[in-house]
């Protein structure tokens, strides 16, 4: 692949895996500017175009209905500064987050209709606000509905539905964001003769940064878009994301999709998180730079609150977890907490997912009340877990891998069994999964091999950025950086040396210790450090050599279900099956494990080889705990094992946790 396309053999590697797709298309992925079509292929786009011209040549009042996350507020953006430069009578209504919640809702239509508004266009929503466009009808209004959302079996009676998604819809490509459909229409607007390259300076920063932060894939013409976008933005011509970017200590001329991902889209969505979503509006449309900066450090300042915010439910999450194995120990993840803010539950299901490696679900619990918000892993499909759990919620919407829900506080647990239960019905096994590109040997990627994997950006879903393994590596040393925050881990390999940073963990709960041989999941990037550019190796995730995760995964689920009472099959007793022997075995490595913090499947490796399973070594440990011979504290995803050998005469084989299966 290397030598037919003249690419680096790393860049190679990071292509190889698609290329079993018959569809894929090396060359046009390599492309420079790629493909972007014509937005008449899409349905019902010459209806909406031909009603905006006419409200354009009739001077009529026009309101573009947009959303308060990034996408919408991007949307929003193009519509409304494009709309401006005709001269058009044009305003914006951003529903608020936690008062009004998403898309159209009555209040605002009528409220619309009451300051003269003629034509509605929405975007980023609208698909499934059929009784709020029924309304704006009966007050007189017409709606031009634009949106990228899942169509329900019933449309809004609009003058125009554009949204690829339609059953009815032909395009050859489907797959876009709000922002992605609202530069569609610009460009219908703009008819046969439309300047395709003037549009993407004027609008690609917003489209770029609509279409990475709401997470469509990065494939067909969204990889258009974010690649000319991405121009755009680095050649600061939009003044509020160039002093967004300034403020964010973003620095222009190198800005690529990860700094969308993790530093523009944050401070954009935060203001529709925490607040009024239209600062985050302003800053994209105005032309005032000192209301820019001054918007800029405010998204900059909400975005650090939202940080905090995310911390601190985390750790209540954590912690109730640990407090509560009945919960910690489903398929499904269910936790919530009293007025937690619903702008931040997403993010922090999120981050429960990448901890336990399982579904997550949030919930923020207002008096009898709940607002929660889903994440999920390939193999348990979100919005079907919901459709299963309908009769305990309010309502309910999304994706396989998003959804978000509302339901009575007192149904949480009848919800929290149902998605577990639906969890049972499935065939297949869901794990969350990291997909390595290839294993390479450190230091032998070279800063030239580095920059070559730039011509497969932008990364982003259905994009990722390449990862590669270090396998089999000894640890050297381990050391704080970032005020104790984090840590670099030396390693070797033969005569190989080589370090990586950390950001997952920190000197007082990282699980390993020197001497550990360990395989290394990292991205590999460019570094300029005092005029010096190196290859520099950030640590995704790390385990012991020789781990079979998958196996290990399997065992531990084994002993969740079975800790929670499940009906002991013979798959269960085979599979956490302990002798008397084996518990001899292990209580003379006790001291061994006391002390200090460590993940448990650390602990069963360094047991060597033994005749039992993963699952089994922690039926063991509860065995010990519940009997009173030693406690076990779990601290964020380690625990800490304390023996108390005051302790005598214990019948361990009459656990609770062994019932059935000795």
């Amino acid at each position: 692949l290397s030598m037919r396309y003249r690419i680096p053999v790393l860049a190679a590697a990071a292509l190889l895996p698609r290329t079993s797709d018959p569809d894929f298309d090396v060359q046009a992925f390599l492309s420079a500017d790629g493909v972007f079509r014509s937005p008449m292929l899409i349905r019902d786009m010459d209806k909406a175009a031909a009603r905006l011209k006419k409200a354009v040549e009739n001077k009529e009042r026009i309101c573009i209905f947009g959303d308060y996350d990034a996408d919408g507020v991007t949307s929003t953006a193009i519509l409304y500064k494009y709309l401006k430069s005709l001269g058009c009578d044009v305003s914006y209504y951003i529903p608020d987050r936690l008062t009004e919640g998403y898309g159209m809702n009555n209040g605002a239509v009528r409220t619309l209709a009451e300051k003269g508004v003629e034509l509605i266009v929405t975007v980023d929503n609208g698909i499934s606000a059929y009784e709020q466009v029924e309304l704006a009808n009966s007050l007189g209004m017409e709606v031009i509905v634009t949106d990228h959302h899942t169509v329900p079996e019933r449309m809004p009676p609009a003058v125009a539905v554009v949204d690829p998604h339609r059953k009815d819809d032909d395009s050859p490509f489907e797959n876009f964001c709000g922002a992605g459909v609202a530069f569609k229409l610009v460009m219908a607007m703009e008819g046969e003769n439309c300047d395709i390259d003037e549009l993407f300076d004027r609008f690609g920063a917003e489209l770029a940064i609509g279409t990475v932060a709401d997470v469509v894939s990065l494939d067909d013409e969204n990889r258009t878009a974010v690649k000319r976008g991405l121009r755009r933005i680095n050649d600061g011509r939009n003044l509020g994301v160039r002093l967004l970017c300034d403020a964010s200590d973003i620095y222009l001329g190198s800005v690529d999709s990860t700094d969308i991902g993790f530093g523009i889209g944050p401070r954009i969505n935060a203001a529709g998180r925490l607040g009024d979503a239209t600062r985050a509006l302003r800053l994209l449309i105005t032309e005032d730079e000192n209301e820019a900066e001054l918007l800029s450090q405010e998204l900059c300042g909400e975005n650090n609150r939202r940080k905090r915010m995310i911390d601190d439910h985390f750790a209540e999450a954590v912690e109730y977890l640990n407090e509560h194995e009945e919960v910690r120990n489903q398929k499904v993840l269910v936790v919530g907490g009293v007025n937690w803010h619903p702008g931040v539950i997403g993010l922090v299901a999120s981050k429960l997912r990448e901890l336990y490696g399982k579904p997550a679900i949030v919930l923020s619990i207002d008096g009898d009340k709940a607002k929660g918000s889903a994440r999920s892993v390939e193999g348990y499909p979100m919005d079907k877990a919901l459709l299963y759990a309908k009769d305990t919620l309010l309502g309910y919407g999304g994706h396989p891998m998003a959804a978000g829900m509302s339901l009575l506080t007192e149904n949480i647990e009848a919800f929290r069994e149902k998605v577990n239960e639906f969890a049972d019905t499935l065939d297949s096994e869901f794990f969350s999964e990291l997909v390595i590109t290839a294993i390479v040997m450190p230091g032998a990627a070279r800063v030239e091999d580095v920059d070559a994997l730039s011509i497969l950006e932008p990364f982003g879903e259905g994009n990722p950025s390449p990862l590669f393994a270090y396998a089999g590596v000894t640890i050297t040393g381990v050391y704080p950086i970032g005020n104790d925050k984090y840590i670099k881990v030396y390693f070797a390999q033969g005569n190989i040396r080589s370090n990586a940073v950390c950001f997952r963990y920190n000197i007082n709960n990282f699980p390993y210790k020197v001497g550990d041989t360990v395989d290394l999941a990292v991205e590999i990037s460019r570094n300029e450090f005092n005029g010096e550019v190196s290859v520099s190796s950030k640590i995704s995730d790390i385990k012991l050599s020789g781990v079979d995760n998958t196996a290990l995964m399997r065992s531990r689920r084994i002993y969740e279900q079975q800790s929670l009472g499940k009906p002991v099959t013979e798959q269960v007793k085979k599979e956490l099956a302990v002798t008397r022997d084996d518990f001899a075995e292990l209580y003379r490595n006790l001291d061994n494990m006391s002390g200090r913090s460590c993940l448990p499947e650390v602990l069963y490796y360094r047991m060597g080889k033994v005749n039992y399973t993963y699952g089994a070594f922690l039926t063991m440990l509860r065995a010990f705990e519940q009997t009173g011979l030693i406690t076990v504290e779990t601290e964020f995803e380690s625990i800490r094992i304390t023996p108390d050998y005051t302790v005598k005469n214990v019948d361990l084989m009459s656990a609770p946790v062994l019932k059935g299966i000795v």
